[in-house]
């Protein structure tokens, strides 16, 4: 039966979208916001285009702050009593995206169904199911925000509210999934999942990672296939697999099946309908509504977006989605790529901003740029221009963002300067300040104190000396940053 809904949708994705708009407006056309834009006079996509402007989350802070404070049919027409709690492009530390029944029924659990269904039409023979899914969760626990309302990472809302059979499916159980504290969440989940039967693990790669060499540590075994035989699957999201597979391959010691999941704060969005696929298919029946920007349109007082009908193969898009969670045209951060029309498919190629998400951390320029003034107010250096990207997990370290700064006027002491850009950015970003954490996913910064005059050079070299042109102040790969980096003479590193 799930089988066959799936191909409807995935075979009628037009008329799966008219159907959810046509559903979302109705149910909130007697809320605050539906009042506002006339909801009940909306018909089709083109009137509520017209009505409804693009948001982005400061756009919608005001209504989101409201219900956290217990008012209720501000954005959706049943109560929300949940709020996933992320960092994202926004200048707040962190952002909370309401959760209704809806969401958590219609899209992220059902989402969740489909891509179990999906695997097993790809793998009828699987025993997934013999076994236990190891979920490693987010780094924050279920906290209170008024007598009714929680927030949490999206995860721990996951885990709270799901079924009390998916228990029996998975590991560990709630009183350590929902952990925050990373080293003893880490030691906890390694010594109650040693001797579980595992057939697949979902969860970051950066945090799955170091549960991996934790788990081999502890029982003196090879591979973490010598202590889970059965494990067939490992399913990721979040950060770009890519550069962890090798590291995955060489630790798990056999073949196995990967699957990558597009499933933000706001809704799961997408996954690969079988491992090896190019790109990730376009989940159109689960309480989302999606429009494309295009990335040029990004900025304009009334930016155009297109549906899927339009959007073409290969083209930079920003998603902007309206949910059954009460987000309405909201502009969720990413950039995506189709590489399929017919399904849908879909890969996600950055961020609408600079920024570095290595290892989920989502720090952005406006974090970086903050965290700068700060430690130079510290320090006493005045700071002409930086650069950052990645320093990826090798098998002797774990992570680090590594800088290029050009001072005007250099630190007192640089190691103090590292200390408090450090230190700033940790209160600034709480995914960066969790990876932080007792140096488990990322160690400290590795800083480079540039001469003078070496970004310009570097400019020149590409012919975008002056004018619009600007060095890129984070990236999420390290082309730039190597490129520099060899054009600089005098080189301190910490």
């Amino acid at each position: 039966m799930r089988h066959w809904r799936i191909k409807a949708w995935k075979n009628n994705p037009l008329d799966a979208q008219r159907e959810v708009l046509q559903e979302l407006v109705t149910s909130a056309q007697y809320t605050e916001f539906g009042r506002k834009y006339q909801f009940s006079n909306l018909f089709n996509v083109r009137d509520f285009k017209a009505a409804v402007p693009v948001h982005e989350y400061n756009d919608m802070k005001p209504y989101i702050e409201r219900i956290m404070n217990g008012e209720q049919d501000i954005l959706w027409n049943t109560p929300i009593y949940w709020f996933a709690k992320s960092s994202g492009t926004t200048s707040d530390k962190s952002k909370f995206i309401p959760i209704s029944n809806e969401s958590l029924e219609d899209c992220h659990y059902k989402a969740s169904k489909d891509v179990l269904c999906m695997y097993y039409q790809y793998k009828p023979d699987s025993e997934l199911l013999t076994g236990k899914g190891l979920v490693i969760g987010g780094s924050h626990s279920i906290n209170p925000v008024n007598n009714e309302a929680h927030y949490g990472d999206l995860s721990a809302v996951l885990f709270q509210n799901s079924p009390f059979w998916a228990h029996w499916l998975r590991t560990p159980d709630l009183s350590i999934a929902l952990m925050d504290e990373w080293e003893s969440k880490i030691e906890k989940i390694a010594e109650a999942t040693i001797k579980e039967v595992v057939t697949s693990v979902s969860g970051v790669p950066t945090w799955t990672l170091v549960l991996f060499r934790r788990i081999l540590e502890i029982t003196g075994k090879s591979t973490i296939s010598e202590v889970w035989p059965a494990l067939e699957l490992y399913m990721h999201g979040g950060v770009a697999f890519t550069p962890y597979k090798e590291q995955f391959q060489k630790l798990i010691g056999k073949n196995i099946n990967y699957l990558e999941m597009y499933n933000a704060s706001e809704g799961f969005c997408a996954a690969q309908e079988q491992p090896g696929d190019d790109g990730l298919l376009l989940f159109t029946d689960h309480g989302i509504f999606y429009e494309f920007m295009p990335v040029g349109e990004y900025g304009k007082k009334e930016p155009q977006t297109i549906g899927l009908q339009q959007v073409e193969l290969g083209k930079n898009y920003a998603p902007v989605i309206s949910t059954n969670g009460g987000l309405w045209r909201y502009l969720l951060g990413d950039t995506v790529q189709f590489t399929s029309l017919s399904p849908f498919r879909l890969k996600v190629s950055g961020r609408l901003k600079h920024y570095i998400n290595a290892f989920g951390e989502e720090v952005i320029v406006d974090n970086t740029d903050r965290a700068v003034a700060i430690a130079c107010v510290k320090t006493g250096a005045v700071v002409n221009d930086y650069t950052a990207a990645p320093v990826y997990f090798s098998e002797t370290s774990n992570g680090a963002h590594e800088w290029l700064i050009e001072f005007e006027k250099d630190p007192e002491n640089l190691e103090t300067f590292i200390t408090e850009l450090d230190n700033a950015l940790k209160s600034i970003n709480s995914d960066y300040e969790a990876k932080r954490y007792k140096n488990i996913a990322l160690r400290m910064p590795v800083v480079h104190a540039l001469q003078k005059g070496t970004f310009n050079e570097w400019l020149r070299l590409r012919e975008k000396l002056g004018g619009q042109h600007k060095v890129p102040r984070l990236s999420n790969e390290r082309k730039f940053l190597e490129e520099i980096l060899q054009l600089n003479t005098a080189t301190f590193a910490k």
